[in-house]
């Protein structure tokens, strides 16, 4: 070999990109950061390309929660991280980022409080890839009682019944550190039909957070729109002298489904409507329905479908199937009574007519199916799904406000028109 060639050969390896050992330790990319934070808990998501190893721990004085990625290098997503920190967020005041080892990331969330974490992996589903989820419960889980009693007035009848439950905590039992309720115990001495308090009516929007339901061709996502008209009939039925109202979420963020019916069970609500809005293949389809549970087969082909359809809500929102209490969920899967789906029928044709005269109707009878969300044992339960927001026209007519506060208005009024002649199921002493 020539030197000239010699010289030639060397050049060109010199102009050779040189690889890191940084770039080929990291296997996964970060593709999208995102943040949901809510007085019950905040969840940070990091959507990967592939699964990683994650390893954490929580630090004191101050509170810290350490996170280690491997298989990961610095990026522009993982940076944007820090912008996404809102200044109200209940638990982190503020996260750092930082290539801790060749092959490791390491975030530090600077905390407001003491938590209890669950980190964990979900697999792709739906529009997601790969996700690493850290989800910051408060040490001492929010009791929804304890909730409910704060945000009513000081001669509430309702408040002054909360009170008396929380006097004895030893007897009530609390959430779990996860976030999950525990089923109420029967009322001792409970008066089913002569409790001076009143009416608890339990409002469920929909979806939430990683989880934003059927999306119509506008944008317009449904998670958003159900918990428009929930806030809406929220008002509708606090500003009522015998009822008030709970919602199992009042913001963007995901409760599971059974902790949806765990926590309407834990403030004893005497009924509970769960709000949505249909998506299906077919764009034309259009109209409101309204559903119960079904302890045997669904009672059409489409109850059937939508069902599965909003069963599948904690796998796209995402729950930590090895920290579920499967025992729980499946026993209060089992607990439905006839009474409850009875009552759940009467309550439902009476919403449904007069949802009839708001938007028509897809179904003239109470569909009925085996949706998770409706399966408490002792409350009547209905969901309601408010129109086609797949509809080009329906999606439409659920952006407009003054349309969302006639939806609200028609829940109430069959709800008022139900409790009217029936005596709450649920009622406690």
């Amino acid at each position: 070999m020539t030197r000239r060639r010699i010289l030639a050969t060397a050049a060109t390896l010199l102009s050779l990109p040189v690889i890191s050992k940084v770039a080929q330790a990291a296997s996964s990319q970060i593709l999208a950061v995102r943040t949901w934070p809510a007085d019950e808990y905040t969840r940070v998501t990091l959507e990967l390309n592939a699964p990683l190893k994650a390893e954490h721990f929580t630090l004191s004085n101050p509170n810290r929660l350490v996170v280690d990625l491997q298989g990961l290098s610095m990026s522009t997503a993982l940076n944007s991280l820090i912008s996404k920190i809102k200044p109200n967020d209940p638990y982190i005041s503020a996260v750092r980022v930082a290539q801790n080892r060749a092959d490791v990331v390491r975030l530090v969330l600077d905390l407001k409080q003491a938590i209890a974490p669950q980190v964990f992996t979900l697999k792709p589903i739906g529009d997601y890839q790969y996700r690493l989820v850290l989800d910051l419960y408060p040490k001492v889980a929010k009791d929804p009682l304890l909730a409910l009693g704060s945000n009513m007035a000081g001669d509430d009848p309702l408040a002054s019944v909360l009170d008396k439950l929380t006097q004895n905590r030893s007897n009530i039992p609390v959430p779990s550190v996860n976030g999950q309720v525990q089923p109420r115990p029967p009322a001792a001495g409970g008066n089913r039909n002569g409790a001076s308090r009143p009416i608890l009516i339990a409002i469920d929007p929909g979806h939430g957070g990683e989880d934003p339901g059927a999306i119509g061709g506008m944008g317009t996502k449904e998670k958003d729109i159900v918990l428009a008209i929930g806030r809406r009939l929220r008002n509708l039925i606090n500003a009522q002298p015998n009822m008030r109202a709970y919602m199992t979420r009042d913001a963007d963020f995901f409760v599971p489904l059974h902790v949806r019916v765990q926590k309407a069970r834990r403030v004893k609500a005497d009924l509970f409507i769960s709000i949505h809005a249909d998506a299906f293949t077919n764009k034309s389809a259009r109209g409101t329905s309204v559903f119960a549970l079904s302890r045997g087969g669904a009672s059409s082909a489409a109850a059937r479908w939508l069902a599965k359809k909003e069963n599948a809500a904690d796998l796209i929102g995402g729950i930590d199937i090895g920290d579920h209490d499967r025992n729980t969920a499946s026993v209060l899967l089992d607990m439905s009574t006839t009474a409850q789906i009875k009552d759940s029928l009467d309550i439902g044709h009476r919403v449904l007519n007069s949802l009839a005269q708001v938007n028509g109707i897809q179904s003239r009878r109470v569909e009925q199916a085996g949706f998770a969300v409706l399966r408490a044992p002792d409350i009547p339960s209905i969901l309601v799904e408010t129109a086609f927001i797949s509809n080009p026209q329906e999606e439409r007519f659920l952006r407009n406000t003054n349309n969302q506060q006639q939806i609200a208005s028609a829940i109430l009024s069959g709800v008022k028109g139900y409790f009217a002649t029936n005596p709450p199921l649920a009622r406690i002493g």
